[in-house]
C-alpha cells in the first residue's frame, strides 16, 4: 500500500469513529463497542485493505498518551486508599486468571504445549486501561469501585507482561525458572515505578519554568513518551512508568498550571485520547479479517475453534468473578473472626466490578507480538480477539444498565451532592471575606461595592442552598438558565459587530472566550 494509499484510508477511519460515535450515542451504547462492530463491518467489505497492526507502534505511539491520559486524571487519594484492593486485581486475580485460562486451554488442545495455554491466559487476563477508561467515562460508578477498575487496569500490565513473557520463553525452550521469573517480576516493577517518580519530578522542575500553555502541554506529552521509552530500554515497565509520571503530574497540576493551561490541557487531551482510542478500536475489528485469512478463513477457523475459544472466553470472564467473589468472603471472614476492615464489599458492587474486566490495546498487542515459530499462535491469536470483542461489546455494553439495576452508586450519589453544596459554601464564604478585606479604602468607603454585594448575596445562596437543597434547586436551574439566556445573546451581538467590521478579529475572538468561560461555568452548575 503506498504512502497515498495509506494517508486516505487513514481519513476513511476518521470519518467512519464520527459515523460509529454517532450511532453509539444515539443507540446509547459505549463508543468502543461501535468502533469494534463498525471496523468488522469494513473488514469484510470488498476493496477494503486488510489492517496488519504493528504491535512495536501501538506501544511505542498509542499507549503512552493514552496511559499519561488515564493517570493525569486519576484521583490520587481515591488511588493510595484502595491501593491493596487494586493490587489484588492487578497481581492476583491476573496470575489466577493466567492459570485458569492455561489449564482449560490444554484440556481442550493437549497436543500443544501447556506454556502456550499460560502465554494465551497472561495475553487475557489483564483488564485495559483504554477499555476501561472508553467505557468507565461514559456510566456514573461510585468513586469506590471507579478507583479500582482505573487503578487496577492502569498497573496490572506488568504482571500480565512479565507472564507472558515467562510463557513465551517456556513455549519455545521448554523451561522455566521461578526464581528468575520472580526477580524479573520485581525488577520490572520496581525499576519502572522508580524510573517514572524521576521523570516525573524533573518534569516538574522543567514544566515550573515554562510560561506559555501550548509548551506546558507539549512537554507532558513529550514526557509520556520520554517515560515509556527509557523504561523499555531499561527492560523496566514503560506502562508502570508512564502512569506514575502521570501520577505525579496530575497530582500537582492544580497548583503548577494557570487555569487558562489547565483550560487548553483537558480540550487537548479530551480530543487526542478520542482520536486514538478511535483509531485502536476500530482498527482490532478491521485487523480480525487478516487473522482470519491466516487460518484458511472464517468458516474453517470458526468450525475449528469454536469450542476452545468459547471456553477461553467463558473462563476469563468466570475467573474474575471466581477471584473477587473469593477475596470478598475472606474479606467478610476476617471481620467475623474481629479483624478490623474499612470497608466490606457488597454483592452487588462485587458483580459490578466483576463484570467490568474489558481487555483491549495491551491483550491485542501482546497477541500480535508473539514469534511466529510458536506452536498455535494463530489460535492464541483468534482467542484473544474474541475475549477482546466479547467483554468489550457484551460487558462494556451492558455495564451501565447493570449498575442501574442493582442500584449501585444511588446513596453515594446524594452524598456527593451535599458534600458539593458544603464545598460551595466554604468557596463563597472565602471568596466574600476576601472581597471585604480589599474593597475598604483608606477613607473608609469601599472601592467594589458592587462586587462586595455580589460575593455577599452568593455566600448567603450558597448557605441557603447547603440548609435546604431541593427547595433551591429550582431557583439555582432557572438561574442559570437566564444566564446562558444573556451569554448567548452577548456573543450573537459580538458575531453581528465582527461581521459588521466594527470590531477587530482579536477583540472578537477575545471576548468570545471570555463568554465562553463563563458558559462553562453556567452549564456545570445546571
Amino acid at each position: 500500500m503506498s504512502a497515498g494509499s495509506k494517508y486516505e484510508l487513514l481519513i476513511l477511519l476518521l470519518m467512519a469513529t464520527i459515523v460509529l460515535e454517532l450511532i453509539a450515542r444515539r443507540l446509547h451504547l459505549p463508543p468502543a463497542a461501535a468502533l469494534i462492530v463498525g471496523g468488522l463491518a469494513l473488514a469484510f467489505i470488498p476493496g477494503v485493505p486488510s489492517i496488519d497492526i504493528d504491535p512495536e507502534m501501538v506501544m511505542l505511539i498509542f499507549l503512552p498518551p493514552l496511559l499519561m491520559s488515564s493517570a493525569y486524571f486519576t484521583v490520587w487519594r481515591d488511588f493510595r486508599e484502595n491501593f491493596v484492593e487494586i493490587a489484588s486485581l492487578a497481581l492476583g486475580a491476573v496470575v489466577f486468571t493466567t492459570l485458569s485460562v492455561g489449564i482449560v486451554f490444554h484440556y481442550l488442545l493437549p497436543e500443544l504445549p501447556w506454556a502456550v495455554g499460560f502465554a494465551l491466559g497472561a495475553i487475557v487476563s489483564p483488564p485495559d486501561a483504554v477499555a476501561a477508561g472508553a467505557v468507565l467515562e461514559k456510566i456514573r460508578l461510585p468513586s469506590r469501585v471507579s478507583a479500582l477498575l482505573e487503578g487496577e487496569s492502569l498497573v496490572n500490565d506488568a504482571s500480565g507482561l512479565v507472564l507472558l513473557r515467562f510463557a513465551v520463553a517456556a513455549a519455545l525452550t521448554g523451561s522455566f525458572s521461578l526464581p528468575e521469573a520472580i526477580g524479573a517480576f520485581t525488577w520490572v516493577t520496581s525499576g519502572g515505578v522508580v524510573l517514572g517518580l524521576l521523570v516525573g519530578w524533573i518534569g516538574l522542575w522543567v514544566i515550573r519554568r515554562l510560561r506559555d500553555g501550548e509548551l506546558i502541554i507539549t512537554a507532558t506529552l513529550l514526557l509520556a513518551a520520554t517515560s515509556y521509552i527509557a523504561a523499555e530500554r531499561l527492560h523496566c515497565s514503560g506502562v508502570l512508568s508512564t502512569v506514575t509520571t502521570g501520577l505525579i503530574l496530575g497530582f500537582h497540576q492544580h497548583e503548577m498550571f494557570s487555569a487558562a493551561t489547565r483550560v487548553q490541557a483537558q480540550a487537548f487531551w479530551k480530543a487526542l485520547v478520542f482520536l486514538l482510542e478511535s483509531l485502536l478500536f476500530i482498527s482490532i475489528g478491521l485487523s480480525v479479517r487478516g487473522v482470519f485469512e491466516r487460518i484458511g478463513g472464517f468458516r474453517q477457523g470458526a468450525d475449528e475453534l469454536i469450542v476452545p475459544v468459547t471456553a477461553v472466553v467463558a473462563t476469563v470472564i468466570l475467573a474474575r468473578f471466581v477471584w473477587l467473589l473469593g477475596t470478598a468472603s475472606l474479606k467478610r471472614l476476617l471481620v467475623f473472626c474481629g479483624h478490623p476492615q474499612k470497608e466490606s464489599t457488597s454483592l452487588a458492587t462485587t458483580t459490578i466490578i466483576s463484570w467490568a474486566g474489558m481487555r483491549g490495546v495491551v491483550t491485542l498487542t501482546g497477541a500480535l507480538s508473539l514469534p511466529a515459530q510458536m506452536p498455535g499462535k494463530d489460535i492464541v491469536l483468534i482467542a484473544a480477539f474474541a475475549v477482546i470483542i466479547v467483554t468489550v461489546l457484551v460487558q462494556g455494553s451492558t455495564l451501565a444498565p447493570l449498575a442501574k439495576c442493582l442500584k449501585v452508586g444511588a446513596d453515594e450519589e446524594r452524598l456527593l451532592q451535599a458534600n458539593e453544596a458544603a464545598a460551595w459554601k466554604r468557596v463563597a464564604e472565602a471568596q466574600y471575606k476576601a472581597i471585604q478585606t480589599f474593597s475598604p479604602g483608606l477613607d473608609g468607603r469601599e472601592k467594589h461595592p458592587r462586587l462586595l454585594e455580589q460575593y455577599r448575596h452568593r455566600a448567603q445562596v450558597a448557605a441557603q442552598y447547603e440548609a435546604d437543597r431541593e427547595t433551591h434547586e429550582t431557583i439555582k436551574s432557572d438561574h442559570f438558565k437566564a444566564v446562558l439566556e444573556s451569554l448567548q445573546a452577548g456573543r450573537a451581538e459580538i458575531l453581528r459587530m465582527h461581521r459588521a467590521g466594527e470590531i477587530h478579529d482579536r477583540v472578537m475572538r477575545d471576548l468570545e472566550h471570555e463568554l465562553d468561560l463563563q458558559e462553562i461555568a453556567a452549564e456545570n452548575r445546571l
